[in-house]
């Protein structure tokens, strides 16, 4: 690997268990690969370049262990990140497996399960903390329907507004460190899920009793299954101050959740969306949230694994230089993209309502006939893309 595209810990890249985990099960066929074991999932990680290992409980503690052995687990894994100076960045809940789950965790039609869920949820929330987690995600991904009239779904997001100021109220009433972060997705494994956009996630976290708790995590491939931009979905997370965290992987358009390695769908996509995450300042993790085909053995996932950061780590240098080109800039100012952020109207309504320039005397036609000089802009961007420029 060229030096310049070997990770450190500085580039803040982190996996979850479940990513490089993942035995390539899927609907259609059994595992493809053997368990593995999240000691070892923290020591290859530590040893590709990564910052941050995440986990589901579920993927660090086996559903129904008792006290006894969920220590164990605990102290294994709290073992390896102290050897390898990895750190825990984000925790999440597993509320989709199991088959109590079938009809969701904070909106099933069964009271008794919604308050299962929120226990489940709570406790790993003390796990996170422990572990100096800073971000709590949640994924819906069965709180969702097939049928019309199988979920009220105003009264569905009364209880999701519900379960969430609870778990807010929790982490102050435990001066826990802790933000959440709601993971949009359109579908699968629901027909059909709530909250299925970052716009909806957004529109939602407005009407939670606590909303400066809550942000978003974006996944590439959920905002792609539903046919939409997903750097015009990260912008305005970042314009709300709402992008708390963020799922990195590749999509191919409107299908399955592929979950391919970061870069390996639709490459101009990943490219503007890492100029965005740079060039905006985020400042945190950059999770890759994958699945290593189910085609490979253990060397094809690390190999996989690798290649998530490598990918980051090339288009940030692609976007770098083509900000920095001198015929980019000029290229952007022909564009309009410094009149963009001009203020409209700064000298006010009465000025504007005032100035007859602005609707009278406005040259209508001269306006029409201005070219934008959007290709050429693309093209030099598509020229950085493909390294034949800078």
């Amino acid at each position: 690997m060229h030096p310049r595209y070997q990770p450190t810990p500085e580039d803040k890249f982190s996996f979850g268990l479940w990513t490089v985990g993942w035995q390539g099960r899927d609907p259609f066929g059994e595992a493809t690969r053997a368990a593995l074991d999240p000691v070892e999932s923290v020591q290859r990680l530590a040893e590709l370049g990564a910052y941050g290992v995440t986990f589901h409980d579920d993927d660090l503690i086996p559903f129904g262990a008792s006290d006894t052995e969920r220590e164990a687990h605990v102290k294994r894994f709290r073992q390896a990140l102290d050897a390898t100076g990895l750190i825990v960045p984000m925790a999440t809940t597993n509320l989709f497996t199991h088959p109590v789950f079938k009809d969701g965790g904070f909106t099933s039609n069964d009271r008794d399960v919604r308050r299962f869920a929120l226990r489940k949820t709570i406790r790993n929330i003390d796990l996170a903390a422990e572990l100096g987690a800073r971000t709590y995600v949640a994924w819906g991904g069965r709180e969702g329907a097939e049928s019309g009239a199988a979920k009220d779904v105003r009264v569905a997001l009364d209880r999701m507004k519900e379960a969430f100021d609870l778990l807010g109220e929790y982490v102050l009433e435990q001066g826990y460190d802790l933000r959440f972060a709601i993971e949009p997705k359109p579908n699968e494994p629901r027909g059909d899920i709530l909250l299925p956009t970052v716009g909806h996630a957004l529109a939602f976290i407005e009407r939670l009793e606590r909303p400066d708790l809550y942000g978003v995590n974006p996944e590439v491939g959920h905002e792609q299954m539903a046919g939409l931009n997903f750097p015009h979905s990260i912008a305005q997370a970042l314009w709300a101050g709402k992008l708390f965290h963020i799922d990195l992987n590749g999509q191919t358009g409107i299908k399955y959740d592929q979950d391919l390695r970061f870069g390996a769908g639709d490459v101009r996509s990943a490219f503007w969306l890492v100029d965005l995450l740079e060039s905006a300042g985020y400042e945190g993790p950059r999770h890759f949230d994958f699945k290593p085909p189910r085609t490979e053995d253990y060397d094809g996932v690390w190999a996989s694994a690798a290649g998530c950061m490598r990918n980051y780590l090339i288009l940030r240098e692609r976007t770098a230089a083509f900000r920095d080109d001198p015929e980019v800039q000029e290229a952007l100012r022909a564009a309009g993209l410094d009149e963009l952020a001009t203020p409209t109207a700064a000298d006010g309504l009465a000025a504007l309502l005032a100035d007859r320039t602005a609707y009278e005397e406005f040259d209508v036609t001269a306006a029409a006939e201005r070219g934008m000089g959007f290709e050429r802009l693309d093209q030099l961007a598509m020229d950085h893309l493909l390294g034949v420029r800078g």
